[in-house]
């Protein structure tokens, strides 16, 4: 039986312990915008009238948003207006 988004993001979540408003902060890192209700949504179970199902946009944004979360924003490259000496 494979795993559904919203499988793998309940298990991130208990894993990295985050809340709510930790999800939230971490989608806007991505200038992604959920609310606190749509991840409450994501968690319900399956037989749950207000059930959500995370897609993979969903995750695909909290997980780019996570790498900048615990990481750190990308250092800016340097230009390559250098010029080679001859």
């Amino acid at each position: 039986m494979a795993l559904s988004n919203n499988d793998i993001f309940k298990k991130l979540r208990v894993a990295l312990k985050l809340r709510d408003d930790d999800i939230v902060h971490i989608c806007s890192l991505v200038d992604f915008k959920v609310t606190k209700s749509e991840i409450g949504a994501i968690f319900r179970s399956e037989d749950h009238p207000k059930y959500m199902e995370c897609g993979d946009q969903f995750l695909r944004n909290f997980l780019n948003g996570l790498v900048i979360y615990k990481r750190g924003p990308m250092p800016k490259k340097e230009s390559k207006d250098v010029k080679k000496k001859s």
